[in-house]
């Protein structure tokens, strides 16, 4: 009986395995079905909206524990109505085997209406922001300590105010610079860079490296002329070790790259063909020094996408939306840690963190 478990497990594995494209030289990725470890205390995960891999390849992720359904939850209503199961705390990190290390939050005071999106930056602290209206960015220790606020919780003031954020999706750090960059996001149509320490307004600038503005576009068509302007949401931003700067305009199916300063770059388009919520969803960049390859979380398909860096190029596509290992419902994040290892989430009813170990 066990060996035949052991036989069926393996079937699994290999079953749900992406197909990658012939080329050896293009990474492939096997799922670990059993990460991570199941959680202690009866927790559950609602919506997981952001991961990121630290210095030390621990993993962190972000969830939402106000998207539980009500019976999700009996184990922490008084009295409790089932065994299982209670909301685990929104940030939690895993080490690479997927045994929980640590969580955190919410932080009384100090927290958002709708989380979405984690970076945490060379010095350990962690970095949160929120989609929902009066979000901004908000800088923790590493065990969950505030330290400050980026932006007014009063409401967003337009896509070219300096100190307010329209729901910001996403950001990133630049240590050596002392900046932080953030993809803003589900209200304005813009990157917007920020003094790391002061939370001082540096920079901002929209599609093109034109100034941004907020005038109402018509819904994306694949066979229309690209539009001059970033579609809500601005979804994620990252910088290359080269100094580029890589931005997903998720509902214009393309990423957008630039020079630190704002300068545009090059643009590619993935999936275009892609109506409902978009295709560029996040991004990250291979883990060699030249980060030859960029993988592409397309939620509204289901699947990662693997792109020649400087070309854009479609070299490989994997997964398909359901609920097995290896399947996607709206991933909507992913992480990479130093050994190539990728990691996704998934928000709506996916509700999971992914690891997909590099076997090439």
């Amino acid at each position: 009986m066990m060996r035949a478990c052991v036989a069926a497990l393996a079937f699994v594995a290999i079953a749900v395995s992406p197909v990658l494209a012939a080329d050896p030289a293009v990474p492939k990725f096997q799922p670990e079905p059993f990460w991570p470890k199941p959680l202690p205390d009866n927790w559950i995960l609602g919506q997981v909206a952001g991961i990121a891999v630290d210095r030390q390849d621990n993993i962190w992720i972000i969830h939402r524990p106000a998207t539980l359904l009500d019976d999700e939850q009996g184990a922490q209503k008084n009295p409790p109505e089932t065994i299982c199961c209670k909301a685990a705390p929104p940030v939690l990190k895993f080490d690479p085997e997927g045994n929980l290390l640590a969580s955190w939050g919410p932080v009384a005071g100090h927290w958002i209406k709708n989380e979405h999106g984690i970076h945490i930056d060379r010095d350990g602290n962690v970095w949160l922001g929120g989609n929902n209206d009066g979000d901004q960015i908000l800088k923790f220790t590493p065990d969950g300590k505030f330290l400050m606020q980026i932006g007014k919780d009063d409401g967003t003031k337009g896509s070219l105010s300096q100190t307010r954020l329209g729901r910001p999706a996403h950001m990133m750090t630049d240590p050596d610079a002392g900046e932080i960059y953030v993809a803003d996001g589900y209200g304005n149509h813009r990157v917007i860079v920020f003094d790391v320490n002061t939370g001082a307004f540096k920079r901002m600038w929209g599609a093109y490296g034109k100034p941004p503005t907020d005038e109402k576009l018509p819904p994306y068509r694949p066979d229309a002329a690209p539009s001059a302007q970033f579609s809500n949401p601005v979804h994620c931003v990252r910088i290359a070790n080269d100094g580029l700067v890589y931005v997903c305009d998720r509902a214009n199916d393309r990423i957008q790259v630039f020079h630190k300063d704002g300068t545009f770059v090059k643009e590619f388009r993935v999936s275009t063909a892609t109506l409902q919520n978009g295709s560029v969803w996040d991004l990250v960049l291979s883990e060699d020094n030249a980060q030859k390859f960029i993988f592409v979380a397309d939620g509204a398909n289901g699947n990662i996408v693997t792109l020649d860096r400087q070309t854009g190029q479609e070299l490989a596509k994997w997964g398909r939306t359901g609920r097995q290992p290896g399947q996607f419902k709206w991933v909507h994040n992913l992480a990479i840690d130093s050994k190539g290892n990728l990691y996704t989430t998934e928000v709506g009813y996916g509700r999971r963190a992914q690891k997909f170990r590099r076997v090439e």
